[in-house]
């Protein structure tokens, strides 16, 4: 455990007050590393990065098609949400095709992020319902999926699930690892989450980026499901949200995706077909954004006008109670070489 790199610093003065250890990998679309800091063969969880990856089987199996998902649809069903109401009301949409309510979804139940849609419920006396779940767009993808498989909805999220299997030979086949040797845990939300190497994430990434070499379904799949989240953002996160301003800002030349537990991956869509990848060892998110700028800037992979756009991530200030700048966020990732 001492192969951890140092990738980010947060400072208060002239004092370095903490520090993030992890890894991170920038790896192509053949699997190969091309840098990195830390272990790139340490094994996680995807977390709600893997969400993407899971989303393909809407498009793999007809299901968008077949109940008319709009591209804002498919994007929530990429999305880690607010619960906002715009948020809600889309998850509702889905269902209102699918035939099926609310009590379909087996994500479980949080307060919604989204202050002003927790601030109405209170006001109303309304307790959340599972649409208020971060991860309810991807339930409902993951129903609209098991509908058109024909398989049985009440146990969508079964490791034996026919759903499941397709989303676990989609994983294998996006990151380079054998189904054989995926691991599996339990999400926050119930469904089945896989662990691989951080390399074989970076990978994923950078195929789902960079399509053209895939098996025709998931080539399709992966093309529309990277569009959607270009042109519905705000569904993959919350207006404001660093991913979510990442994917706007990159127009449709990355796609971009966080999960729990400091997990954040990149995919650029360029000549070169890469994927980076990066996992918190304090399971903390406070650094992502300016260590992702550091590595995607490393990269070549924005233009100047979206780091412009961006700049705010690049070095996030600390404040205090009084709206002081005391302190700064900052990326000291050193990276190997570069392409």
């Amino acid at each position: 455990m001492n192969d951890f790199a140092l990738l980010a610093v947060v400072t208060r003065g002239d004092v370095n007050e903490s520090h993030h250890l992890g890894d991170l990998v920038i790896a192509d679309a053949d699997g190969k590393t091309i840098s990195g800091a830390g272990n790139p063969e340490r094994v996680a969880y995807f977390r709600s990065a893997q969400k993407p990856l899971q989303a393909l089987a809407v498009v793999q199996t007809g299901a968008a098609e077949r109940f008319g998902l709009t591209e804002t649809e498919l994007a929530i069903c990429c999305a880690s949400h607010s619960g906002s109401r715009m948020h809600v009301a889309t998850v509702q949409g889905i269902l209102d095709k699918l035939g099926l309510d609310a009590s379909a979804l087996r994500c479980g139940v949080h307060d919604p992020g989204d202050a002003a849609e927790r601030t109405r419920l209170i006001r109303a006396g309304e307790a959340p319902s599972p649409l208020h779940n971060n991860c309810s767009g991807k339930h409902a993808g993951m129903l609209a999926s098991t509908l058109a498989l024909g398989a049985p909805v009440s146990s969508y999220l079964d490791r034996d699930h026919p759903l499941q299997r397709l989303i676990s030979r989609n994983v294998a086949t996006m990151s380079g690892v054998p189904e054989a040797r995926l691991q599996y845990g339990a999400d926050g939300c119930g469904a089945p989450v896989i662990a691989v190497p951080l390399t074989a994430m970076a990978t994923a990434y950078a195929r789902l980026a960079n399509p053209n070499e895939l098996p025709d379904d998931l080539r399709i799949a992966a093309t529309r499901v990277v569009a959607a989240m270009a042109l519905a953002p705000d569904m993959v996160a919350a207006p404001g949200a660093f991913n979510s301003e990442l994917l706007a800002a990159g127009e449709g030349h990355l796609v971009a995706k966080g999960g729990a537990e400091g997990a954040f991956m990149v995919g650029l869509h360029d000549p070169r077909r890469l994927g980076i990848a990066m996992k918190f060892a304090d399971g903390s998110g406070r650094a992502i954004a300016p260590v992702t700028m550091a590595a995607v800037a490393a990269v070549g992979g924005l233009s100047p006008g979206a780091v412009s756009r961006l700049e705010a991530y690049v070095q996030p200030r600390v404040t205090n109670c009084h709206g002081a700048h005391v302190g700064d966020i900052k990326a000291v990732l050193e990276l190997g070489a570069l392409p």
